[in-house]
């Protein structure tokens, strides 16, 4: 007994040193990355560059981390993006008590932050140059052009920063039978990206979307917006390692996604409880829905119940989807190695017409099932017999036919060269807060681009980013205190609430864009 307990000092101690040492050179890396970046920013503005600046600028373009194609010899993990398999004992714990949901009688006050012993101190990748970090900020950071036209960015100025200083259990013990969306969480946790952004997100694949909308076949069709629906949660498999940032009242979001056709608003039309409402639109098709969501702490898991209906018009066959979301689940939360699944039903029907519904199937992993992440779906006509199944992993890809001759008909993109290092970001996911020039002058002072604490966490500059959040948090709630010694309400500018309590847009977004343009209407401001 007595060397069993000598084995497991032994084992704790080199697991305590192996940790230390490995965030000690990711602080060291993150800093060297981070002064090479502002390097870069100051040779970019140098008009007529000296010999030795030119090849150094020669220097830095051609082994930039950035830069597809190049392999780093050691490469940083990201505890985040872990998914271990082998070991899935470790992931579950017993559901015995409800320590914390979001229902609406707990009324917390925003003023509940995170306790106050958590370290205050800011690590050394955290010491970004606050003057360069002013002016990235002002600008939504660097600008590439190719021939002229403006190049999507691969990867952000600096990596995800260090969080194994913060304990997440002072943070949640110190909250049981709360709110959790209520609570103030330290900015190092979030991912650089609002809630409004993350609706977006969804919207990745939305070429099922436009094939859909052209597969006169009503079976087949659902075959598309059942896939569509399932590959919304795709992105998530990265990025179990933060949260994105919690939208203030008012605060709101455009996107333009010319290469697929599409336009996107969102708008948090609601603080308490939180709901975000989006549409989009295209020649093919009308995406829309408002985003509520309940927490569940387990102890070592969190459980996330998202409530309400996306909606899916089709014009060109008049068609009218709805279908709900299932339940996410965060394992490990109070550990590195987080890990994300879905589980639940999806039920997909057309509102106007009973030829076929679909249910799919997110399929809870089990202690004797190796099998992780997959999904079941049928499609069936209004008998209930069954035309297509389709099947595979929520992550990776899906097919439909009989598995002995089964066809592909979505398969996941490719992740980023060092996604791990940008908070497992996607492709798509790299433009959601980028600042296109051409846009910059046209989008609301509301638009979340503009948001200085989401900027500086992308900067790196974690301690002007608490700063800002807290500032912005504390003035939401001297605009809540305003409103009610007022008895007034927040009413949404693009959003309309209606008789079932849902949120549809108003349509004036795209049209005051247009005239008389947001740059000559008040705007509240948010920060």
């Amino acid at each position: 007994g007595s060397e069993n307990s000598e084995v497991t000092k032994m084992q704790d101690s080199l697991c305590h040193i192996a940790n230390k040492a490995y965030f000690s050179l990711k602080s060291a890396y993150n800093t060297v990355f981070s002064e090479r970046e502002k390097l870069k920013q100051f040779l970019e503005h140098d008009s007529s560059p000296s010999a030795p600046i030119a090849g150094l600028k020669n220097a830095l373009s051609s082994d930039s981390p950035c830069e597809e194609g190049k392999t780093l010899v050691h490469q940083m993990s990201n505890e985040s993006r872990l998914s271990i398999t082998d070991s899935l004992t470790e992931f579950y714990d017993a559901q015995e008590v409800l320590l914390s949901s979001s229902s609406s009688e707990n009324e917390v006050s925003d003023d509940d932050s995170y306790v106050s012993d958590i370290s205050d101190n800011v690590s050394e990748d955290n010491l970004s140059n606050d003057i360069d970090s002013e002016r990235l900020s002002l600008n939504g950071g660097s600008v590439t052009t190719v021939d002229g036209c403006y190049k999507h960015r691969t990867c952000l100025l600096a990596p995800c920063p260090n969080t194994s200083n913060i304990s997440l259990w002072n943070i949640l013990r110190n909250n049981i039978g709360k709110d959790l969306s209520r609570v103030s969480m330290p900015v190092q946790l979030n991912e650089p990206l609002s809630t409004l952004q993350r609706l977006c997100e969804e919207l990745e694949y939305s070429s099922l979307l436009d094939k859909a909308a052209h597969t006169p076949d009503p079976f087949e069709r659902m075959v598309y917006v059942a896939t569509f629906a399932v590959s919304a949660y795709a992105s998530s498999f990265y990025r179990a390692g933060s949260k994105p940032f919690n939208p203030v009242l008012g605060e709101t979001y455009e996107f333009i996604k010319e290469d697929q056709g599409f336009r996107f608003i969102s708008e948090q039309v609601s603080h308490h409880p939180p709901i975000s409402a989006c549409h989009a639109d295209s020649e093919n098709f009308v995406f829309f829905q408002d985003m509520r969501w309940k927490n569940k702490f387990w102890g070592k898991s969190m459980e996330i119940v998202q409530i309400g209906t996306t909606h899916l018009i089709l014009p060109g066959f008049g068609d009218h989807y709805e279908w709900n979301k299932v339940t996410s689940c965060i394992h490990n939360i109070l550990s590195g190695q987080r890990w994300i699944e879905h589980y639940g039903e999806i039920i997909i029907k057309n509102t106007k017409s009973d030829t076929c519904h679909c249910k799919v199937t997110f399929v809870k992993a089990k202690y004797w099932n190796p099998n992780v992440h997959e999904i079941e779906g049928t499609v069936m006509d209004r008998n209930g017999k069954v035309v297509h199944r389709i099947f595979g992993k929520w992550h990776e890809s899906i097919l439909y036919g009989s598995p002995s001759a089964p066809t592909c008909i979505w398969r996941a993109n490719p992740m980023p060269k060092d996604s791990e290092l940008y908070y497992g970001f996607t492709k798509y996911a790299f433009q959601l807060n980028e600042m296109d020039p051409k846009i910059k002058f046209s989008l609301p002072c509301t638009d979340t681009r503009f948001r200085p604490d989401q900027r500086y966490l992308e900067e790196g500059n974690i301690e002007a980013a608490e700063m800002q959040k807290e500032r912005i948090e504390q003035l939401q709630r001297e605009r809540r205190k305003v409103l009610e010694e007022n008895n007034l309400e927040h009413q949404p500018r693009f959003f309309r609430k209606t008789s079932d309590d849902s949120w549809v847009t108003n349509g004036t977004y795209w049209q005051l864009r247009k005239d008389p343009g947001f740059a000559k209407i008040d705007c509240p401001v948010l920060w």
